[in-house]
């Protein structure tokens, strides 16, 4: 039988709407759109490449608790109101993203709260990937 089990940050959106940042099941692992908010103390930056940032930390502490990495990252969707802050993220996006190429996709759409500019969800397959590629 395949393992299943859910993955929380801390963040009041999750208790409130109800779902967890990431479900772990089998070797696969969803994490859901995750946002630039610091949920230690749920501020967000106003800058969207800061917010692209915060997002990917959030998404490598959910990653990592699932006994997964960047690397193991299949699946990327980039979600933003505003198609021309897209492109000031590509830097931070490659940094995380660029030695391991994960099929992506990018929409233009409203988000949840007006002071989000930029949510990222991804999936992945714990074991898939190589050696993590260095953030820092």
């Amino acid at each position: 039988m395949t393992q299943r089990w859910v993955i929380g940050s801390g963040s009041l959106f999750e208790e409130r709407i109800g779902y967890a940042r990431a479900v772990v099941d089998g070797d696969r692992v969803h994490v859901s759109g995750t946002t630039g908010f610091d949920y230690a103390d749920m501020t967000i930056s106003d800058d969207v490449v800061e917010q692209a940032e915060q997002c990917l930390r959030n998404i490598g502490a959910a990653l990592e608790e699932a006994g997964a990495g960047f690397a193991d990252v299949v699946r990327v969707r980039y979600l933003l109101p505003v198609r021309e802050d897209f492109e000031p993220c590509w830097p931070v996006l490659r940094k995380y993203f660029g030695e391991v190429r994960p099929a992506a996709t990018m929409l233009v759409c409203g988000l949840a709260d007006p002071r989000m500019r930029i949510e990222i969800e991804v999936e992945a397959r714990r074991g898939s990937g190589g050696t993590p590629p260095s953030i820092g």
